[in-house]
């Protein structure tokens, strides 16, 4: 896939022009310009949800969203771990560019600043690695453009409620554009999900004031959310709803688990607390979707329901997905996709064209006339041609790239171009091949029978690399393999 620079310019009259009269109804009887509400969840699995066929969880809020939009099958994150997806969320450009390619260290856990403020650089790896893997990033740099930074200049107010995990105090949201921070810090998961949201260890979320022992934090959540779009239904408005939930701590609302743990399991899904806090999610999108009613502003508001990386196993199963978080299988960046823009997104329709991450900033931009930025290259691609029926997405691919050992997890890159996926361990050379049109569950590996397609895809996920600057993995010089244990 060739490097693509966007055009200059998304502006109002030339969508007039793509889908006049889909548009004019969008704007509303007075013209003005859309509000954006982002609803990202922090690892909800693409199965997660009764409206992607679940019998155990319910979001009956998220389904009426989808009956009033477009429903995608093949929705991704751009990473099958969180912060270098909400990177790519907030600046349209894929992690590997940034240099954000795994989870940002908290403080607490020795995410330490370096006095320089300089980004990291060098490699690590202990000798039992047969890579040295590249630094990754602690924080989202400021150089960078973000959505509120993008939508600032046209007259949007921002809001960022929950989960930020983009750096420490100096690269809060505040620092990025954001007009409101309630919530955003440098943790990757909450201290509590209870009143005062605190833990020994962990301290305090710093960003939010505690008003009530014992409250849910989603439920907070969920109502600042509406308090914000109460207060600024009077002018464009951009809402990032960055949930918490429904990482760990499985931490639950209690009356919620009660119902769940008084519900039949299923084959698939059988935890109550976490599907408690999945319902929290969607009592919380149900707060933002009344809110945008009473405000008289639904009509003309663009809202995107999506999630930061595939469901954590065993907490949760995301059959017929394989795998989950952290892993390159579609377990683990696979998403649930909604997205509703009542007269441009056609109500009750799904689409099965690959979407990612790095899409929603030029789609926005797009959606809300607001020019891309001409000194940089953005690597998504509006999607409201999808949302309008008026045509399909100009790439040929999608790609990831995880330079980093986790656990069992080694290092790997990714290529998708259209049913065909290759995984690239980097760590051998070996490669997965996958035909996910036939074979969603991958359990079939076609690479051995497919060297020439192998090679194919290899040789462009490669040439993407290389056009983005991705940090590579390289050979560990004092690699000692673990002794094998001798048979007794």
């Amino acid at each position: 896939m060739k490097r693509r620079t966007f055009l200059k310019t998304a502006s109002a009259a030339a969508l007039a022009v793509a889908f006049p009269e889909r548009l004019t109804r969008a704007a509303g009887a007075e013209g003005r310009k859309p509000n954006v509400v982002l609803v990202l969840v922090d690892d909800l699995g693409w199965a997660d949800s009764s409206t992607y066929g679940s019998k155990y969880y319910e979001t009956p809020n998220l389904s009426r969203l989808a009956a009033g939009g477009m429903t995608f099958t093949d929705g991704y994150a751009a990473c099958a771990v969180c912060s270098p997806t909400r990177a790519a969320v907030m600046t349209g450009r894929w992690p590997a560019r940034l240099g954000v390619t795994d989870w940002i260290r908290a403080r607490f856990q020795g995410g330490k600043i370096p006095a320089d403020q300089e980004p990291p650089a060098g490699f690590v790896g202990g000798p039992n690695n047969q890579l040295l893997c590249p630094k990754n990033a602690l924080w989202l740099n400021l150089a960078e453009t973000t959505i509120a930074e993008a939508l600032g200049p046209a007259g949007y107010t921002s809001c960022h409620i929950g989960k930020w995990h983009l750096g420490p105090d100096a690269w809060y949201p505040e620092k990025q554009g954001f007009d409101y921070n309630i919530g955003g810090c440098d943790c990757g998961q909450p201290p509590s999900y209870y009143d005062p949201y605190k833990n020994p260890r962990q301290g305090q979320i710093p960003t939010i004031t505690p008003r009530q022992p014992g409250e849910y934090l989603t439920d907070r959540e969920g109502d600042e959310a509406a308090a914000f779009i109460t207060k600024h239904a009077g002018r464009p408005f951009f809402l990032y709803m960055a949930h918490y939930a429904v990482h760990t701590p499985i931490q639950p609302r209690k009356d919620l688990a009660e119902k769940y743990k008084a519900k039949p399991a299923t084959d698939r899904h059988k935890n109550a607390a976490y599907a408690a806090m999945i319902e929290s999610v969607d009592t919380a999108l149900g707060k933002i979707m009344k809110a945008l009613d009473d405000a008289g502003v639904a009509d003309h508001t663009l809202v995107i329901f999506t999630s930061d990386n595939g469901g954590l196993v065993p907490v949760t199963n995301n059959t017929p997905l394989r795998s989950g978080k952290g892993h390159p299988y579609e377990g683990g960046i696979r998403e649930p996709l909604v997205v509703r823009w009542p007269g441009v997104a056609r109500p009750g329709t799904r689409c099965n064209v690959p979407v990612t991450s790095v899409d929603y900033f030029p789609t926005i931009c797009e959606a809300t006339g607001v020019g891309l930025p001409a000194d940089r290259t953005i690597d998504g691609e509006s999607i409201l041609p999808l949302l309008a029926g008026t045509g399909n997405l100009k790439r040929d691919a999608i790609y990831w790239h995880f330079p980093h050992y986790r656990g069992r997890i080694h290092p790997y890159s990714i290529i998708r171009k259209g049913p065909w996926k290759l995984i690239r361990w980097h760590e051998g050379p070996a490669w997965e091949l996958y035909n996910l049109a036939d074979d969603l569950s991958e359990t079939k590996d076609l690479a051995g029978a497919m060297p020439a397609k192998v090679k194919q895809l290899d040789t462009q996920l490669m040439a993407h690399l290389v056009a983005v600057g991705a940090k590579m993995p390289k050979p560990n010089p004092g690699y000692k393999p673990k002794a094998k244990k001798g048979i007794s």
